[in-house]
């Protein structure tokens, strides 16, 4: 019959095991959360080009003026 005191070891190493595989869950998941904001920054840094690229262009277009039939 086990004693108290290796009931309780054999429970705390139970409680450590649980623990790290969560923790190591959770880096898991955080690191997969991390290239996520990674790869939406970039496409928000293409989209911010594309965007300042064309308000430029459109700048630079002539004023819209009434067609000479008119």
């Amino acid at each position: 019959m086990p004693s108290d005191m290796e009931t309780r070891i054999v429970s705390l190493e139970e409680t450590l095991a649980h623990q790290t595989r969560v923790i190591d869950e959770l880096s898991d998941q955080l690191a997969e959360q991390w290239r996520v904001v990674e790869q939406t920054r970039a496409k928000l840094d293409r989209l911010t080009e594309r965007f300042l690229s064309l308000e430029e262009q459109s700048l630079d277009a002539p004023a819209i003026t009434k067609p000479p039939h008119y």
